[in-house]
């Protein structure tokens, strides 16, 4: 408790700090969300294991670090050869990359999108007078009652913002890139707004990576506004080094006759955390929101998922799935409230999980709240191992234990990654996940 009231004192003297730095340079509406955002963490405290949306996530050996906040760009850590690897040819002219939580230029390029679809850093509207995110931004996300969302929101800067105009279809992926680089110790506060205004389609790739295996920390916060007849699909891969600490936080709202598709990777970070709440504002919603968590060694990856059915006529889907090796820890726990008078809701939940060690632990809870009549809902989990009937089905055909482990193992991965629809993506993730599990299927 001592060391976490330390650490508290030193986020809130970074935030003052933060708030002396942008003095004069935003907009009213800006510096008033940071400044209400402040008072709010002042208030908050840090959730411990007490806490039961944070029961199996202890966040003690974050705050038991020392982290920094970075102001000035540095590129030195930034090798173009490197930048490949975590870049898709997809998105070339449809990118923007942040280095550190700062905004770098020189690496995006948004030269390809259409006019009249913006795709540009937060602090182009923070000081300039264009005030379509004054609105939209910290709509969704609850700086009042959650200590990560309120210290993000404090200390707004760089961010990405996103908008795509009423009935546009963007046929190139758009991708955020939060790439953390050469330097120990870093906290970055990524902020995203995605805004898919009436009529309109596109697909956005939010992704985290590390250039080193370095420790740094990521407090991340992202808004999706899906506005009515909107269909937006959403990437969200992390892929950070192995030492880092990654606190995401979506929040999405969906309208009349949208359609939203996520799907979350956790592959990186000593402990991750990800919590994805979406609201059904209206009828006619199809919400679809998957999920893929790998971890090895010591990590541990938590997953918190919500949806509320609130209108009739919606319906949502979730698959999770995890695959532990070593001493991993994984937590899901996922939720679909239906409110009254929400009938004919359908709406499906499963969370399934291939252990590959008998050390490896997960702790999963799919709920339902239901409060309508006439709907379809279900859910369930599973925690398993792989099969020897199948090991053995595939060594009685000439293939290895070892070929035959690594291929069904892919096989439970490849089930959610070829619902991607970027190419390069899914064949990226295919090379990450059988390196990370130090396998291959390379014919023998």
């Amino acid at each position: 408790m001592a060391q976490a009231a330390r650490e508290k004192e030193n986020y809130s003297a970074a935030c003052r700090a933060f708030t002396k730095t942008r003095a004069g340079l935003d907009q009213p509406w800006l510096t008033a969300l940071r400044e209400r955002a402040a008072e709010s963490f002042q208030g908050l405290s840090f959730p411990t294991t007490r806490d039961e949306e944070w029961k199996y996530t202890n966040v003690a050996p974050l705050l038991e670090k020392q982290f920094r906040q970075l102001f000035d760009l540095d590129l030195s850590g930034v090798q173009a050869k490197r930048l490949e690897s975590v870049t898709f040819p997809e998105a070339r002219e449809s990118r923007l990359v942040f280095v550190n939580g700062i905004y770098a230029a020189e690496l995006s390029n948004t030269s390809g999108l259409p006019d009249g679809v913006q795709v540009a850093n937060l602090s182009q509207f923070a000081s300039g007078s264009d005030q379509f995110p004054e609105a939209a931004l910290g709509s969704l996300a609850d700086h009042e009652n959650d200590t990560f969302t309120a210290l993000n929101t404090a200390l707004i800067g760089d961010g990405a913002v996103v908008r795509i105009p009423r009935g546009r279809a963007i046929e190139q992926p758009i991708h955020l890139l939060f790439l953390t680089a050469a330097t120990e110790q870093i906290v970055a506060y990524p902020r995203v707004l995605i805004v898919a205004e009436e009529g309109s389609m596109a697909t956005v790739v939010e992704s985290y990576a590390s250039l080193q295996n370095e420790s740094c920390f990521n407090n991340a916060v992202t808004e999706v506004i899906v506005n009515p007849g909107a269909s937006l699909d959403h990437y969200r891969l992390q892929q950070e080094s192995e030492r880092a600490f990654h606190i995401g936080t979506t929040r999405v709202r969906q309208e009349q006759g949208s359609r939203y598709r996520s799907l979350a990777i956790s592959l990186g970070a000593e402990i991750s955390r990800h919590t994805l709440n979406v609201e059904h504002r209206a009828e006619q919603i199809e919400t679809i929101i998957d999920g893929l968590y790998i971890v090895t060694g010591s990590q541990h990856v938590d997953n918190h998922t919500s949806i509320d059915h609130a209108h009739p006529h919606c319906q949502s889907s979730q698959l999770y799935k995890g695959i532990l090796d070593g001493r991993a820890r994984a937590v899901f726990n996922g939720k679909v409230f239906v409110r009254e008078g929400a009938l004919l809701t359908d709406a499906r939940q499963l969370n399934k999980n291939l252990l590959l060690s008998g050390t490896a632990t997960v702790d999963t809870k799919p709920q339902l709240e239901i409060l309508a009549d006439d709907v379809k809902c279900s859910h369930g989990a599973t925690v398993g191992q792989l099969e020897e009937e199948e090991i053995f089905y595939l060594a009685s055909r000439g293939i290895s234990s070892e070929r035959a482990r690594a291929l069904l193992t892919f096989g439970f991965a490849g089930e959610l990654i070829e619902r991607i629809g970027i190419r390069s993506v899914r064949e990226g993730l295919d090379r990450t996940v059988l390196d990370k599990l130090h396998q291959s299927l390379e014919v023998e």
